[in-house]
């Protein structure tokens, strides 16, 4: 997608006004210095097919050591598997930590009670392009009324499926969940080098749907008082759709149970799966495999014929750290990789899904692999709990441990899931 002249001259515009104006700051920074020189440290997720990304974030860094003499900018790519005992270690040394980092919607609350993340609402406020973003991005980076952020991509998941396997199988497009599980069981049998539907035991946001399909909930409540969800009768059987995936009728469990959403959209565009379920994200990845050109997406189908699957409306922010001592230039930066210029380069070079209505609808226009992703997001979309307590569960891997005991057999659906609501309830407990 060629990025529209309108657009280039938004960038063109919030670059000099960048430049032109520092942002006043608020004094709630836990550093006492705001150094207009040196390096700023930036750590940003490393993807599935990275080098798309790195060029975006490249040419962006260029431009703003450009504009700012003495000022360099080092950016590392971190996993985001291990993103969890990374970020406890910036908040708990300072001197080690970035000046602003790349982090998933659903960690805002957590990082906020541990006082990592800097209050940025009035830089937020001021900045011309906020008033475009969309309303539910703007809550991701929103916690008591603050700020502490800026959205930087949407992402919700739908499913990939190889319309040469289909052609040949002489398969339909599964249009219930239930087409789904017996069209991955088909594409196995008669094609046993593949996948029918490749899954991941340790992949929860691919799992999630099937729970939210049966009307089961992750939690409960709100106003920061949850209470776990995962062990209701719909929501067993969610799980126990998601994990009799796990075969070797269809993804044998050996194999299968390890894997995270990477490694998943992988075999898919390495050629081993005759369906997956991948973001708006996982384009990029599986362009540039051995599928290119022989695969399709759809949404995810739900239980009753033509519904669709609620997605869980993931994506990603970049904040600055409290602990910054380089308060004006990390926010002015922050700024320029969340800009609606680096957005839509971001999509053209990625595939993700821009935070700011009007890119999004110029996108959607212009490239026909986003339609499917969009009819997701106006289906309806689920969110985690708004609590500090979700991100203890996320790094204790609660969900995951709970799929991989059922699917290796250790324990049934009920004993699986009461023990992770004890353990999600316990975290939402310690949260306050």
């Amino acid at each position: 997608m060629k990025l529209s002249p309108r657009l280039v001259g938004l960038g063109a515009l919030a670059a000099l006004l960048a430049t032109a104006c520092a942002p006043q700051t608020s004094g709630n920074t836990s550093s006492d210095k705001d150094e207009k020189t040196g390096t700023l440290r930036v750590w940003l997720f490393q993807e599935v097919g990275n080098t798309p990304k790195e060029k975006v974030v490249d040419s962006v860094v260029a431009d703003f050591e450009k504009a700012h003499r003495g000022t360099e900018v080092s950016v590392e790519y971190i996993p985001i598997d291990t993103r969890a005992q990374r970020v406890k270690a910036a908040f708990n040394d300072p001197a080690s930590a970035p000046d602003l980092m790349e982090y998933g919607n659903t960690d805002t609350a957590g990082y906020v009670k541990d006082g990592g993340l800097l209050d940025v609402t009035k830089e937020f406020g001021d900045w011309s392009e906020a008033k475009d973003t969309d309303p539910t991005a703007r809550q991701s980076v929103t916690v008591d009324g603050k700020v502490y952020g800026a959205p930087l991509y949407v992402g919700v998941r739908a499913l990939y499926y190889r319309t040469d396997v289909f052609e040949e199988l002489g398969l339909s497009v599964p249009r219930t969940m239930a087409e789904l599980a017996s069209t991955a069981r088909e594409i196995r049998a008669a094609k046993p080098e593949l996948y029918g539907l490749v899954v991941g035991g340790a992949y929860t946001y691919g799992a999630m749907p099937f729970v939210w399909a049966n009307g089961g909930e992750l939690a409960t409540g709100k106003g920061g008082s949850y209470a776990s969800g995962i062990d209701s009768p719909k929501a067993r059987k969610g799980i126990e759709a998601y994990t009799s995936l796990f075969g070797d009728d269809n993804c044998p469990a050996a194999k299968c149970a390890g894997m995270g959403g990477n490694d998943t959209i992988s075999a898919f565009a390495a050629g081993k799966a005759g369906m997956a379920i991948g973001g708006d994200f996982s384009h990029t990845a599986v362009e540039a495999g051995k599928v290119k050109g022989k695969y399709a997406v759809v949404p995810l189908p739900g239980v009753k014929p033509g519904s669709i699957a609620p997605a869980f409306a993931g994506g990603n922010n970049i904040g600055v750290l409290k602990s910054t001592s380089h308060r004006t230039l990390a926010v002015q930066l922050m700024e320029r990789l969340a800009s609606k210029r680096t957005q839509a380069e971001l999509f053209d070079a990625m595939g993700f899904l821009p935070t700011f209505t009007d890119v999004r609808r110029q996108v959607a226009r212009e490239e026909p692999f986003v339609k499917p992703f969009v009819e997701t997001l106006s289906a309806g979309t689920k969110f985690v709990p708004a609590s500090p307590g979700w991100a203890q569960i996320d790094s204790q891997l609660v969900l995951p441990t709970m799929f991989q005991e059922v699917i290796s057999g250790k324990k049934g659906v009920a004993r699986a899931s009461e023990d992770a609501a004890k353990k999600m309830n316990a975290a939402f407990g310690s949260a306050g």
